[in-house]
């Protein structure tokens, strides 16, 4: 099994340093505004493309009826926007090839 680590904001830093030859703090700036950017527009109702990776969709859930799975108490659930993402289908490979 393999170990589990995360990918930082200063490991894509790091990658556009050494790749692209981008001083060290143009490359976090570049990091940066590229959030910066993904944030404006999901908070905007936009959703999110980038090609060959997925999709970050926004989804309105309406009202519903929840039960408290302790006590099974019916709660109502207030209705709510989320975000979720889906991995395009070049993603899915080149994970399930990993």
């Amino acid at each position: 099994m393999r170990s589990m680590s995360t990918l930082t904001r200063a490991d894509l830093a790091d990658a556009i340093n050494r790749k692209l030859g981008f001083s060290r703090a143009d490359s976090l700036t570049l990091v940066e505004s590229i959030l910066a950017r993904m944030c404006e527009a999901l908070a905007d109702g936009e959703n999110v493309k980038i090609s060959g990776f997925g999709t970050f969709l926004l989804r309105d859930k309406t009202e519903r009826v929840g039960r408290n799975p302790k006590t099974g108490v019916e709660v109502p659930i207030t209705p709510r926007r989320v975000l979720t993402f889906r991995a395009s289908q070049m993603l899915k490979d080149h994970i399930a090839g990993a």
